[in-house]
Formats: structure tokens, C-alpha cells, sequence
């Protein structure tokens, strides 16, 4: 599995030459819960590369919210958990999407596998975890973005223990 996720941070990597997209720097709050239960909160730290580069198109080729696009990042904590991801993201103008009217709100859901250690924080219950997010961000004039964002790591049950963790994060996206 490691040779698998080394092999498709590299493939990103080397489309990174030709395509464009975002840096994504994002600090945030790890282990949130709204439930009022006991949480190992600490601060998240996230940086992803997202290429604008379609892996597949799965839907029309007027609507180009159905392309899935490639990101690689790398996300630490204050407890010095360490997460090392892959994945797949698609990208929409929120206005077309939700009203049919164009505005400067994108909605970004994404999907990721990556490489997991706790450090001195939350035990995960494997090495490999898989990450799901939700985020909105709002473009400015110079393309660049703010966001928000509410992400999920756990490792969906490959093993015995899968506590899970909730990550609500703000971001400052860089178009290159």
C-alpha cells in the first residue's frame, strides 16, 4: 500500500508541471465535537497541492463539476500528529449549483488515503487513514481563496479500533 501511495504522490507531483490549481494553507481545530463529549482537541495544520488537471470525467463535459481533479498534501498537529495524504476533489461555483446563478462561493468535496501517525496525540487505530471534506471557500478578485472547511479522518474499519476524528479548518488558497 505504501509503494501504491508513493507512486501516485509522485504522478501528482510530476503533473504539477503542467497544470494549474491551488496551495491550500489551512489552520484549524482537531477532534472537534458538538456533542459536549470528552475530545483530544489540539490545533491542526494543513497544507494540499490541488492540480487542475481532470483524472476522469464522469459526468457532462459542460458541467465541469463532475472532473475528478488530484491533490497531495500533508497535514500535522500540535501534538504532533503527522497525516501524509492523496486524493481526488471536485470543484463547483456554489451559486450554479445550489441557485443556477453564478457567484464567487466554490464548493470543494474531496476524498483522500493516506499515511497516518499519532505523534503525541489522538491513536487513529492504523497508519493508513482515509480523509473526507467539505468546504467553501469564496474567490477573490486576484483568484485567490478564503475557506472553510469540516473534515473527517478514520480508517473505515480496517481494524479494530476506528475512533475517528473532526477537523473544522480555515484556509487560504493560492492560485499558481
Amino acid at each position: 500500500m505504501i509503494k501504491l501511495l508513493t507512486l501516485f504522490l509522485i504522478i501528482f507531483i510530476n503533473y504539477s508541471v503542467n497544470a494549474k490549481g491551488y496551495d491550500v494553507f489551512g489552520v484549524g481545530f482537531y477532534d472537534v465535537k458538538f456533542d459536549g463529549s470528552d475530545t483530544n482537541q489540539a490545533t491542526d495544520f494543513r497544507y494540499e497541492r490541488r492540480f487542475d488537471y481532470s483524472l476522469l470525467e464522469i459526468g457532462p463535459k459542460s458541467y465541469d463539476f463532475f472532473n475528478l481533479k488530484p491533490f497531495a498534501g500533508f497535514e500535522t498537529t500540535s501534538d504532533s500528529a503527522n497525516y501524509f495524504l492523496i486524493g481526488i476533489y471536485l470543484e463547483d461555483n456554489a451559486g450554479i449549483l445550489f441557485t443556477g446563478e453564478k457567484s464567487n462561493f466554490i464548493f470543494t468535496p474531496s476524498l483522500g488515503v493516506g499515511r497516518y501517525d499519532n505523534g503525541n496525540g489522538m491513536a487513529l487505530g492504523n497508519s493508513i487513514e482515509f480523509r473526507s471534506t467539505l468546504e467553501l471557500s469564496y474567490q477573490l478578485k486576484n483568484n485567490n481563496r478564503i475557506g472553510v472547511s469540516f473534515g473527517h479522518i478514520s480508517n473505515a474499519n480496517i481494524s479494530d479500533d476506528n475512533p475517528g476524528v473532526e477537523i473544522l479548518s480555515f484556509s487560504y488558497q493560492i492560485a499558481y
